[in-house]
């Protein structure tokens, strides 16, 4: 699907946003853009703020410890490999050119850190915050163990 097509699926129409250069009237703009990431239903939190981070992870880096946001957050892998794990979902990599996204509140978010062990991973996120909440809370072990329960089954390793 291309972006004016789901634009316009989603009840945008697709008329006054031409922006009056010669690429809108070539319709260019409806080829030049490639649909990434197409997440619904979402909750953004009334009044939210948002922001969006670059991240920098060096060669085998876990990544942020077990925590959540209070909004939404959407991402994409710049290059190298992400490490990714939400609660009651089975832990992924998302390479370079893939997208993620986290629904935000009470979801625990376990990984993500850099998939490789010998290069270096980047991705820019964009999180939405709920007034007066931080953007970013860290989870304790007390909490991580009490919620064990919804955290999907764990990848074995094979035996050497």
């Amino acid at each position: 699907m291309t972006v004016s097509e789901n634009h316009a699926a989603h009840g945008h129409g697709t008329g006054g946003h031409d922006g009056g250069g010669q690429g809108a009237a070539s319709g260019g703009w409806t080829t030049a853009a490639r649909m990434l990431q197409d997440a619904s239903p979402i909750t953004v939190p009334e009044g939210a703020s948002a922001m969006t981070i670059h991240v920098a992870w060096e060669p085998g880096d876990p990544g942020t410890p077990p925590h959540r946001h209070s909004g939404p957050a959407f991402g994409y892998v710049i290059q190298g490999a992400v490490r990714f794990e939400l609660e009651g979902e089975p832990e992924r990599v998302v390479e370079a050119g893939g997208t993620f996204w986290e629904p935000g509140g009470d979801v625990i978010h376990y990984q993500d850190g850099n998939a490789l062990g010998d290069a270096r991973t980047e991705f820019v996120v964009t999180m939405m915050c709920a007034p007066g909440k931080p953007m970013l809370e860290l989870v304790d072990e007390a909490e991580l163990a009490e919620r064990a329960h919804l955290r999907a089954p764990r990848p074995t390793s094979a035996p050497s």
